[in-house]
């Protein structure tokens, strides 16, 4: 694989070493206010009825046919990443680096959309992207954008087409300028 990999995003070719994959079946338990904080909702005339919006939120809680297609991974699936590989250090010369990072993705029924989330030890951002499916040619595309500098916003696409069961392959795009440019291609094979 020839691939070229410009500096803002060696993060994320260092996924190339996938150590493992946990999966979740709900969101990690959040941590509760202190106990002398009391928080009271505020009602406006526009508020849902409450009983209402217990019904939405009951509704939106459920498994649908998107679920389905993570159902090899869970509900949510948390992917951790670590691998080891060369970039240039102050001095400008290459030095060995290891890499650690981590995903979580699901499928919002609120939005209507995968949702994807990435850190990793090469920054300090949370990297939030959404995306869809296309049944016909298996594949999940992600839309988000990333800031490696501040003020550097950048548009990518991320593509993922799922082969079978055991191996799909993740194509990195970013937008430069106006034009579309992919960075990276990694091909995945499950650990056995």
């Amino acid at each position: 694989m020839n691939t070229r990999i410009f500096l803002p995003l060696i993060a994320c070719a260092a996924i190339t070493a996938v150590v493992s994959v946990a999966f979740a079946q709900s969101p990690a338990p959040q941590p509760s206010a202190p106990s002398s904080t009391v928080t009271t909702p505020v009602v406006t005339a526009a508020s849902p009825d409450p009983a209402e919006m217990m019904k939405q939120m009951m509704e939106m809680a459920k498994l649908n046919e998107n679920h389905k297609l993570l159902a090899d991974l869970g509900r949510f699936f948390l992917g951790e990443y670590s691998g080891s590989m060369k970039m240039p250090g102050a001095d400008g010369k290459m030095k060995d680096f290891t890499f650690k990072g981590m995903s979580v993705e699901g499928y919002d029924n609120v939005k209507q959309k995968f949702v994807s989330s990435w850190v990793d030890n090469m920054g300090t951002g949370i990297m939030n992207s959404e995306g869809s499916y296309d049944p016909a040619t298996k594949t999940f595309t992600y839309s988000g954008e990333m800031e490696p500098v501040p003020g550097m916003k950048m548009p990518v696409r991320e593509v993922i087409k799922v082969t079978d069961k055991n191996h799909h392959i993740f194509e990195w795009y970013e937008n430069r300028g106006g034009q579309e440019t992919k960075t990276m291609e990694i091909d995945y094979t499950r650990k056995k």
